[in-house]
């Protein structure tokens, strides 16, 4: 399923003028797959909270969830395409009013190391390439199919989300060097994404420092030098085959 559905999102990003390398189809898929995967992990959420009689609090406000913008359903379950946007209306929104939202949680957040303002932050430094809003919905609706709740599920996910992000490190590869697009390339969506189901799962600092350790080392150029002490090694037997030679070749 999961696939078929990365295919079938790469064939739309092909169309797109500004979608030109799988870099750019690995940013463009994360960001969508990001705010479906956030969605759908509030909802878990606040049924979980509702069960234990608690009041939970959404991240985003209604009108910028998934299930609002991007995929508005009938009582049926199935899309309502009288409500859901495509088109200049469906572009207009997310590069004039979803994106800058987003954008603005590093200065609503109540610190760095929140939720919030890494999703400030990427959506800061990143930009909808995605320039037909006909397009964007077929990527939408392609990416709303995708399901993450059982374990089998999410294995498959990340299994082939791995496999995008290899061929993202692939195709930055110049000489030898590998460099990832800025902070907003597609580990941190992963890491933001397991960021926010570990502050709520599980204690935060194993994700944290193994996260961080997968994106430091996918954004740094890895140095190719020679060996440093290969002169050394050279010039020293030289030095002493003179200094044993020049006894016997002084007169006695």
């Amino acid at each position: 399923m999961f696939e078929q559905a990365f295919k079938n999102i790469d064939d739309a990003l092909r169309k797109e003028a500004g979608c030109t390398t799988e870099l750019d189809y690995t940013e463009q898929t994360s960001w969508l797959l990001f705010l479906k995967y956030l969605d759908g992990l509030e909802q878990d959420l606040a049924d979980e909270a509702a069960l234990e009689a608690r009041m939970y609090s959404y991240i985003l406000d209604k009108p910028y969830s998934w299930e609002s913008w991007a995929a508005p359903k009938r009582t049926d379950g199935k899309l309502d395409h009288n409500k859901a946007l495509t088109g200049d209306d469906l572009r207009d929104f997310v590069n004039q009013k979803l994106f800058p939202y987003l954008h603005g949680f590093t200065q609503r957040a109540t610190g760095p190391n929140t939720i919030e303002y890494k999703i400030g932050q990427i959506f800061g430094e990143i930009k909808n390439k995605i320039s037909s809003g006909y397009n964007l919905r077929e990527i939408i609706d392609h990416i709303d199919e995708l399901r993450f709740r059982s374990q089998t599920e999410k294995h498959e996910l990340s299994h082939l989300y791995e496999a995008k992000i290899r061929n993202m490190g692939n195709a930055g590869r110049n000489d030898g060097e590998y460099y990832t697009p800025r902070p907003s390339s597609a580990p941190s969506f992963r890491w933001c994404s397991q960021k926010s189901a570990s502050a709520y799962t599980t204690a935060p600092s194993a994700p944290r420092a193994s996260s961080a350790k997968r994106t430091t080392t996918s954004s740094r150029p890895i140095p190719i030098a020679p060996p440093p002490r290969t002169a050394r090694f050279r010039s020293a037997p030289s030095t002493a085959r003179r200094r044993n030679r020049s006894p016997s070749s002084s007169p006695s």
